[in-house]
């Protein structure tokens, strides 16, 4: 053998052993030293909750946005803002679906979504958070009825702040079913020891958080900024464009137009520039059999037969008379058509109506055509049914397609870039 070698045998079983334990050695060193400075920095920072607490998603702030409104943005996707933590509100309000459901299972079946704690399901599907800013606050109007406030069934009236779109924005922290938190102060202990605390305080001054009521209503004020900034209510769709230019729809989504506010019947509801009166209404939409609510026993003794009693069922509830709240029972609030269509791919399931019974536009349009001459299942709740604008109004199955067409033409052209979750069918992959 060589002396070149045996040369190299040795510097193999000396040289290279000596090296690999002193890189590995300092690998330990250098991963410890991350590990103990991430947990000082947590503890720094964070306080007692830190080890719950992540970082929020990558947001971006448009030139657009005011503090106000940026302000609510970081605190509409704050997946911390839960208890456990886990669960923002745009987990149910997602802008690639027109900020609502963005699980197209979900929507495929039973619609209502999963809340912070695991099982536990809330009633209705969610509804979109855009385009709601213009919603008086909940009053009786003699001719119209009822008209405001916010939720499917107008509970967040906006007696309290003077804008149920705020008042709104309140409700699901609180909610056992949704984001499960045990009270305002607690949410208002995670926005002060949150990332954008600094700027709640530029916004609403340096005593921000000296009160735990104002704060949180603070919180929900600020929710409601980014809800009625261009970036969520930007008005821009190819319908705006017509409007703007008299241009810009193919013939047949002229004709669906033309229905809509014609034939049809939609407008005498979905009428202004946001495609809804803020109104209510019972459509004899039936019930959604997989609904998960009705196996939510903690919350609903009723089980399968409980009855969705909508606006009346909250009238009920809020103190006021047989004769008030009867004729509103089954009642729910008319709906935006802004973004009715918008979804990430021509495969992802979106749902209509306040239980989600309805997996297409093309069939809830159906629906309203022939409600009263095909064999629909029952209504959910039958009395005060709408019989004068839905259930028989004689269109063909082209004008049904035209109808559809026009509404696709009502989806904005720009969302956020934000990095959320989209959940899509098995038979759209």
């Amino acid at each position: 053998m060589s002396t070149i070698t045996r040369g190299g045998q040795m510097l193999r079983k000396t040289v290279l052993p000596v090296i690999a334990f002193t890189l590995c050695v300092l690998l330990l060193l250098a991963v410890s030293g991350t590990q103990a400075t991430a947990t000082m920095s947590s503890v720094a920072t964070s306080g007692p909750a830190s080890d719950a607490r992540k970082p929020l998603p990558a947001l971006e702030r448009p030139a657009s946005l005011t503090d106000k409104q940026w302000l609510g943005k970081q605190l509409f996707f704050d997946t911390n803002l839960s208890e456990p933590a886990g669960q923002a509100c745009a987990a149910c309000h997602a802008s690639q679906v027109g900020w609502t459901g963005p699980d197209a299972m979900i929507n495929l079946g039973g619609v209502v979504y999963e809340g912070a704690m695991t099982g536990r399901f809330g009633n209705r599907k969610p509804p979109s958070s855009a385009y709601g800013g213009d919603s008086p606050i909940l009053n009786f109007d003699t001719t119209n009825g009822w008209t405001g406030g916010m939720f499917w069934d107008g509970r967040a009236a906006g007696l309290t702040l003077g804008d149920p779109l705020a008042e709104q924005a309140m409700g699901p922290f609180l909610n056992p079913l949704e984001q499960n938190n045990a009270s305002a102060g607690v949410v208002v202990d995670k926005v002060k020891q949150s990332q954008y605390a600094n700027l709640f305080i530029e916004v609403w001054g340096t005593h921000a958080f000296d009160d735990t009521e104002q704060a949180y209503q603070m919180i929900g004020r600020s929710i409601a900024a980014y809800e009625r900034s261009v970036e969520v209510s930007p008005r821009n769709s190819r319908y705006d464009t017509y409007v703007g230019t008299g241009n810009g729809l193919t013939a047949q989504e002229t004709l669906g137009l033309s229905l809509f506010n014609g034939k049809a019947q939609c407008d005498k509801c979905h009428s202004g520039q946001d495609f809804t009166d803020f109104t209510y209404d019972n459509l004899g939409v039936p019930k959604n059999p997989i609904n998960p609510f009705y196996s939510e026993l903690a919350f609903n003794p009723l089980g399968a037969s409980w009855v969705d009693l909508g606006l009346g069922g909250y009238l009920k509830s809020a103190g006021h008379g047989v004769s008030v709240y009867e004729p509103e029972l089954g009642k729910f609030k008319v709906p935006t058509l802004r973004n009715v269509d918008t979804r990430p791919s021509a495969g992802f399931v979106k749902a209509y109506g306040h239980n989600g019974y309805f997996k297409s536009l093309e069939e809830i349009v159906h629906f309203y055509n022939t409600r009263d001459t095909m064999p629909w299942p029952a209504p959910e709740y039958a009395a005060n049914m709408n019989t004068r604008e839905v259930g028989n109004l004689g269109l063909t199955s082209a004008e049904e397609k035209a109808i559809v067409a026009f509404l696709k033409t009502l989806t904005d052209t720009k969302f956020p870039q934000v990095k959320q979750k989209l959940f899509l069918p098995l038979l759209a992959r």
